[in-house]
């Protein structure tokens, strides 16, 4: 995997920063374009809705992962 990619948002109302590798990037972009949104609107949709322990980085990641898993589930013929 390459470097990490820091990209700033404004949630809630306060600037944070996510550093993710680009290959989530790229997976968190195509979920916001298959929802159509933007990926701040994706974002900040994550963020509304996680615990408030887990890290919003973390989170991310595992939205990429669930959404990776359901798609080849979708694409499984069997």
């Amino acid at each position: 995997m390459s470097d990490l990619i820091k990209r700033s948002f404004s949630l809630a109302g306060h600037r944070t920063s996510v550093a993710l590798e680009p290959e989530f990037w790229d997976a968190l972009r195509e979920i916001a374009r298959s929802r159509t949104v933007s990926l701040a609107g994706l974002v900040a949709s994550v963020d509304a809705v996680r615990d408030g322990v887990t890290p919003l980085a973390s989170s991310l990641r595992v939205l990429a992962l669930h959404d990776a898993l359901s798609r080849a589930r979708d694409s499984d013929p069997a």
